[in-house]
């Protein structure tokens, strides 16, 4: 443990986390001390959400941040992703990973920094837009931590690498920055660390999961192909609304019988669309997929099933070649993330240490999907660590244990973290592993 840390933080940080008290230097001062500009640029980025792909002005705001703080920046790698560099002697090379993007959701929040943005998608439609994620605390962390690093540089040796990254909502922006030669234009990291907000987990508290955090996430369209006709005559047809359904049905039963039990998976159906009257059998059906899993091995018999089973339903209600299904695995797979044990037992340790045993909350892997796991995947096999942050008041927790009343969650209109002990526990326990990986001998 850094002696800096051991001496100076384990009553500093529970001061922290309940912003009560005089908070002892040396990280709990710098936290105290940026904590207003900190609120201030919470609210700015709140306020002003970019969805996937067009995060160029919240970008160009991350790119400003690492400037005033001495990094070497480069912008647009990866899309809009930004790259901060800064050297401090000899030591390992440590990677910080914020995400930018925010979600097509309309905000229900009654903020008054609430979002009341619209943009135009990819495809052309006016969407409504919301930080429903969280990114904006994610950033507002990673800027914190860049600030209190920066300032201690005497109680540290090694490299930083700050990201901002991309598209993660659409599980595109780490491949893409790794494509842009991440890890071949800039330092390639010993390690690697993430936070996440959760909205089931009290502000002030810090999950954690070691192993399998996030699931594979995987997108499929099936187009089901049929022969149309009238209603009245369904003899003289090949219905592909009643083969959606035997397909739809014959899908259960590959986790349910295919895959081993011990083995975690998972297959809906989130979407059907066919027909367009009452008494027209139309000529298709279009079904969309998703797909969660752990191992690669799990993945990859799910897809070889779900191929073998839309095929093999078709030829039984008698479709010919030529109008057999097609099925498309779209190229938005997000790969598990494996939070290493070995740092995840040693970030554990530094928590424990700086915030106490009450404020660390195990959390059993989930099945949601974050493509920060990318970065662990390459051919350096970097140690990533995904940690997740407590975003929700304690009393509103405890009030919602007591009624049974459900918290919003994530991706929900009406998600509102308790931004200042969020903020204050992310700055400090991100603060908090970055020096324990880069401590000085």
């Amino acid at each position: 443990m850094n002696p800096l840390i051991a001496a100076l933080l384990s009553a500093a940080l529970v001061q922290i986390v309940h912003a009560d008290g005089d908070v002892p230097k040396p990280i709990g001062e710098r936290v105290a001390k940026e904590f207003p500009a900190l609120l201030d640029l919470y609210k700015h980025l709140h306020a002003h959400p970019e969805i996937s792909f067009q995060e160029a002005k919240t970008a160009q705001r991350m790119a400003e941040e690492l400037d005033k703080l001495g990094f070497a920046v480069s912008r647009n790698v990866g899309g809009h992703g930004v790259v901060g560099v800064l050297k401090n002697g000899a030591g390992p090379t440590v990677m910080v990973r914020t995400d930018l993007d925010a979600l097509p959701v309309k905000e229900a929040t009654g903020l008054p920094f609430a979002s009341k943005i619209t943009t135009v998608d990819e495809s052309g439609k006016e969407v409504p837009t919301m930080h429903a994620c969280g990114h904006d605390i994610h950033m507002t962390c990673w800027v914190g931590a860049a600030r209190v690093l920066a300032a201690l540089r005497n109680d540290w040796a090694g490299t930083l690498v700050f990201i901002a990254q991309p598209a993660e909502e659409r599980g595109a922006g780490a491949r893409r920055m790794i494509a842009e030669g991440l890890f071949k234009k800039f330092p390639v990291p010993n390690y690697a660390l993430a936070l996440h907000v959760m909205g089931d987990q009290p502000a002030g508290t810090l999950g954690y999961t070691s192993g399998f955090a996030m699931a594979n996430v995987d997108s499929v369209d099936i187009t089901v192909r049929g022969v149309g006709g009238h209603g009245s005559q369904p003899q003289s047809t090949k219905d592909p609304i009643v083969l959606s359904a035997q397909i739809i049905l014959a899908l259960q039963t590959i986790v349910s019988r295919e895959v081993a039990p011990q083995e975690p998976a998972v297959i809906t159906v989130g979407s059907i669309h066919g027909g367009t009257k009452h008494n027209i059998i139309p000529d298709e059906v279009h079904l969309q997929l998703t797909l969660r899993s752990y191992t690669d091995a799990v993945r990859e018999q799910l897809i070889a099933a779900i191929r073998r089973v839309v095929r093999g339903q078709a030829l039984a209600a008698g479709l010919p070649e030529d109008r057999l299904p097609l099925v498309v695995l779209r190229d938005e797979h997000t790969p598990a993330a494996y939070n290493d044990p070995k740092l995840m037992a040693r970030l554990h340790g530094v928590f424990k240490t700086g915030f106490g045993e009450g404020a660390l909350i195990e959390r059993k892997p989930s099945m949601g999907g974050e493509d920060f796991g990318q970065y662990g995947r390459t051919e350096h096999k970097i140690p990533v660590c995904l940690f997740f942050l407590g975003a929700v008041s304690a009393d509103t927790v405890r009030q919602a244990r007591t009624t049974g009343r459900s918290l919003p969650s994530l991706h929900s209109a009406l998600f509102a973290p308790d931004a200042e002990p969020t903020i204050r526990t992310g700055v400090a326990a991100m603060t908090l592993a970055t020096l324990e990986l880069l401590r000085r001998n």
